[in-house]
């Protein structure tokens, strides 16, 4: 199992320590950065900031949204930022959600598989430097009747084939992203319901593709947060839980609240929504069970999340990325140091 480190958005109050930690990763072996956008920092900036000022790391969109981009374009990206990294970029996509997708970029969130999948084809047939044309349900190349005509990209990447991940959650997504993609990117995992709520499904589409696991990355991200008081630490995490359970996307879709509903909290998930949708935001906090943080991060003294990380590893785990936590540029390289010594505590280094 790979580490990794996810630095989150750009404009999240922690702007100023996240090239250290990159750097700091870099040096201690971590395999891939990530950094996200939603309707802020855009993911690609912040990858070409880091990658430019470190040497060995790869560099992930975890994730670029499809609603945000043309899928040329997206090849266009990934090719440039490949290129300039001398073979580091990975590219990470995802459909966002319904709130963002038509209220920041005016893009109907309607049939997202298909529109993935088809975003996937372009991007891929893009990168092989053949001439552009495809004739699909959502996107048409080049556009007919008019003065159009199939072009290829100018750039020659480093490689044709960049990994390519999708950000998946529900059942049918990730089925498809085990078919079309070379790994997936995951969030809110549990060691212990792994299986059911992502691999088994991830499993099926690789069948289906033909394919088995060997090869796929399977890629949680998961915050670690350092220190003897379990509990404590887990407080910490309380607002973050609520806002993705309760308030991320509306009441019918809200992908979070569905998967804390798979791994059995389906009255809490439900409790958590009502006050944070009602505008209670702490008490929306103080609902989410104590057993859900613990399973989607890692926390405690170094054997603590050693034991965890054996758990994920087994799961099947094949990258485990951390969101190293602390409320001081200290506190963050610690945990992100932390992670490799509960690796090799683990023997899984």
């Amino acid at each position: 199992m790979r580490l990794g480190i996810n630095l989150g958005y750009w404009g999240a109050g922690m702007d100023g320590d996240n090239l250290a930690v990159a750097q700091e990763a870099d040096r201690l072996g971590y395999d891939v950065c990530w950094a996200a956008e939603a309707y802020g920092s855009d993911a690609p900036t912040v990858l070409a900031w880091v990658a430019a000022q470190t040497e060995r790391i790869d560099v992930g969109s975890a994730i670029m949204q499809i609603p945000a981009r043309q899928p040329a374009m997206t090849a266009m990206t990934a090719a440039t930022l490949d290129s300039l990294t001398g073979g580091r970029f990975r590219l990470g996509l995802g459909v966002s959600g319904p709130q963002v997708s038509e209220g920041w970029y005016g893009v109907k969130f309607d049939k997202p598989l298909a529109r993935t999948r088809e975003y996937v084809e372009i991007v891929r047939k893009a990168m092989t430097r053949e001439r552009l044309s495809y004739d699909g349900e959502h996107w048409t190349l080049p556009l007919p009747g008019g003065p159009g005509k199939p072009l290829k990209l100018t750039v020659h990447p480093e490689r044709e084939h960049i990994p390519l991940y999708i950000a998946a959650i529900g059942p049918k997504n990730l089925e498809q992203t085990g078919e079309i993609a070379d790994g997936a990117l995951l969030i809110f995992p549990s060691a212990d319901h792994l299986e059911e709520t992502a691999l088994r499904h991830l499993r099926a589409g690789r069948e289906k593709a033909g394919l088995t696991m060997d090869g796929f990355d399977v890629c949680p991200t998961l915050p670690l947060a350092l220190g003897d008081d379990v509990n404590a630490l887990a407080d910490v995490f309380r607002p973050y839980t609520a806002l993705y359970v309760g308030g991320m996307g509306s009441r019918k879709q809200n992908f979070y609240n569905q998967l804390a509903q798979r791994m059995g909290y389906e009255k809490e998930a439900a409790e958590i929504q009502d006050k944070y949708l009602a505008g209670d935001k702490t008490g929306a906090a103080a609902a989410v069970p104590h057993s859900l943080i613990d399973q989607t991060t890692l926390l405690g003294s170094v054997e603590r999340i050693a034991e965890r990380m054996t758990a994920y590893a087994e799961a099947g785990v094949t990258t485990l990325t951390l969101a190293p936590a602390g409320f001081t540029l200290d506190e963050r390289l610690a945990a992100l140091r932390a992670g490799v010594e509960a690796m090799e505590h683990a023997g899984l280094a």
